[in-house]
């Protein structure tokens, strides 16, 4: 058997966590590659993550350079699995008892979508891509993100491939729509071992009967946002919707909140706010029928748009007659209010992925590139928790089934310090030329240093969001 050669190793805490994904490549090459890949995804921003700017190489001029071409073999071409590089990463998750999966965390589900030109690029469809709120040229990626109150990571994810691609269009064996996709990652986190209180997306996702029933019929217990207009009954201005079904909830103030019920929801910032929440009834959906209509407002008498949730659940009520058979724990109002309220970290972190780690900057053509592409890019993410953690203890009890209810979405447990970020990044002005002569440094104070200024707008690209500041 051959000696494997040693690896130059990579900068500040990064090699302990490399280290660990050692086994999974059969190369000296390959090896490094995962190394210096992985410390320019966590170079500070300065340009596009783009293959150049990973290995510090001049854009467009320096695409030659040795460097560059190194990284790009080890993304396109050389054979290693990003399936078993993910694989590992959720082991080593789970293992460590700071970000272990507990039963009252919550799996969320969303699809991302980039903009990309051309029509050569795996995946590349003319689709909806939310993160614009238009159609577009661009590559959909379903993912799933296990949070609970104090942290949150990605799981799983998928690029969706739309219908030309393949010979026969919709009806090609091959061909899988994003709420078939959504619900096999569901079931797959399950089976890998990530527990969690329930399901959550939001009304992309929860408006659509087929997809909870198939989470149903997999013994998955879920909490979905529905649209205020989804109707039942009836089509158009005749349909009954959970807004009228909100608005039917008696209401006379705050002193006598007739069918509601206050719920505190306590912010991450220590803020809290009194809300409140109701089982309401649209046709077959009621308190204590297999659906539950859940409605969440900061004020039942206007119902809010943005302040205003509409929730189905199959998680059944206390008390109620489907407590006895459900299979899954009963949830009050309070509890229901706090599991879809953690799904918003997903927001959170879809800024993260972006806007600091480049999850969207690859310029590969093939499907295989770009899952190497994105499971190196959650390797980064997870690596920032992994070295944060080392110096912060977390001070919880993961061993915990499920949470007291009426915690509120970011919840009582104990938060990392306001002024501790995940990439907090380097002081403004720092080069990004070479930086992986430099990591050690750059990535040392991403999981140490302090919160980076927001960017000024003349250091960010055309048409890119502003950054907001990145709390674990």
């Amino acid at each position: 058997m051959t000696r494997r050669l040693p690896c130059p190793a990579a900068p500040g805490p990064l090699e302990g966590y490399a280290a660990r994904f050692d086994d999974l490549f059969g190369s000296l090459a390959q090896r490094r590659g995962f190394r210096e890949y992985l410390a320019g995804l966590l170079a500070p921003r300065d340009r596009n993550k783009t293959l150049t700017a990973l290995a510090g190489a001049e854009p467009v001029a320096g695409a030659q350079h040795r460097s560059v071409q190194r990284l790009q073999f080890f993304l396109s071409e050389s054979r290693w699995d990003p399936g078993q590089v993910n694989d590992r990463r959720l082991e080593l998750l789970r293992a460590d008892p700071a970000t272990a999966p507990h039963g009252g965390g919550v799996l969320v589900i969303d699809d991302s979508g980039d903009r990309k030109d051309g029509g050569k690029t795996a995946h590349v469809g003319h689709q909806w891509l939310g993160r614009y709120g238009k159609t577009d040229n661009g590559v959909v990626t379903v993912t799933t993100l296990w949070a609970d109150e104090r942290l949150y990571y990605p799981v799983q994810a998928v690029p969706y491939t739309p219908a030309r691609h393949f010979a026969k269009g919709k009806s090609d064996p091959g061909f899988r729509t994003k709420l078939a996709i959504a619900a096999d990652l569901a079931v797959r986190a399950r089976a890998a071992g990530f527990v969690f209180r329930a399901v959550t997306a939001d009304s992309a996702y929860g408006d659509q009967d087929g997809f909870r029933g198939e989470l149903a019929e997999a013994g998955l217990p879920f909490v979905m946002a529905l649209k205020p207009r989804h109707g039942t009954w009836a089509y158009g201005a005749d349909a009954y919707t959970p807004a009228d079904a909100a608005r039917a909830l008696a209401w006379h103030g705050p002193d006598d909140p007739g069918d509601w019920r206050p719920v505190v929801r306590t912010f991450r910032d220590g803020r809290t706010q009194v809300w409140y929440a109701a089982d309401a009834t649209l046709g077959w959906w009621g308190p204590d029928g297999f659906t539950r209509l859940v409605a969440v407002t900061a004020d039942p008498g206007t119902l809010p748009d943005k302040a205003t949730w509409y929730l189905a659940t199959n998680l059944p009520r206390p008390g109620g007659p489907r407590e006895a058979d459900s299979p899954h724990p009963p949830a009050d109002l309070a509890e229901v209010t706090r599991i879809y309220g953690i799904r918003h970290w997903i927001e959170q972190s879809y800024k993260q992925v972006k806007d600091e780690l480049g999850w969207a900057d690859f310029q590969v053509r093939s499907g295989t590139a770009i899952r190497r592409h994105q499971a190196l890019v959650n390797c980064a993410f997870c690596f920032c928790w992994d070295a944060w953690f080392a110096d912060q203890p977390p001070h919880h009890d993961v061993t915990a089934p499920r949470p007291d209810p009426g915690r509120g979405e970011r919840g009582a447990t104990r938060r990392p310090a306001a002024g501790t970020v995940l990439a907090p990044g380097a002081a403004r002005g720092a080069s990004l030329a070479f930086p992986l002569d430099h990591a050690a440094a750059l990535v040392d104070g991403m999981v140490q240093g302090a919160p980076a200024a927001a960017a000024s707008p003349d250091r960010l690209g055309r048409g890119r969001p502003r950054p907001a500041p990145l709390h674990p």
